[in-house]
């Protein structure tokens, strides 16, 4: 990934576009950014791709007419599929209210699955001080995973 076209809306952009093409943040124009996907991920992404292929510029998701997906179209599938499975509660609650809450769920599920911050930070193309700022408070039930494997590391005399 090299680019991004984040919507800002017509009166927001030099050129009148609802969409404001720029390089990506914090990197040098020809900096290329990597999106590590798990390997099952990666093979619904294939599948996805045989059946459908991607849009001329290279888009996995696209209109009818090959363009971008407008915000609307995919807010008003978003919401539907949220209503399908989500309970009332859930529904009621901030869980997954915009697919771009994915990310922060992400980020979360990581910290919490032990993946070094270092790791994680990558993934999301954050550093790790931003990492930690932004999601230190989403860590819960460590303490017990910790103390097991320090005492692991003391018992393999890697310390």
């Amino acid at each position: 990934m090299t680019s991004s076209e984040p919507r800002a809306g017509q009166d927001w952009t030099d050129d009148g576009d609802a969409r404001d093409a720029r390089g990506l943040k914090h990197r040098s124009a020809d900096e290329v950014r990597s999106v590590p996907v798990p390997p099952v991920f990666v093979e619904i992404l294939a599948a996805h791709i045989a059946k459908y292929g991607v849009s001329a510029d290279g888009r996995l998701f696209r209109s009818e007419r090959d363009g971008p997906l407008q915000e609307n179209a995919y807010l008003r599938v978003w919401r539907g599929a949220r209503e399908r499975v989500f309970a009332a509660a859930q529904l009621e609650s901030p869980l997954a209210r915009r697919p771009y809450d994915l990310r922060h769920a992400y980020a979360s599920l990581m910290l919490n699955a032990g993946v070094p911050a270092t790791e994680a930070a990558r993934r999301l193309g954050h550093s790790v001080a931003m990492l930690l700022k932004r999601y230190a408070n989403c860590v819960e039930g460590q303490e017990r995973a910790a103390n097991e494997r320090i005492l692991a590391a003391l018992e393999d005399g890697e310390v």
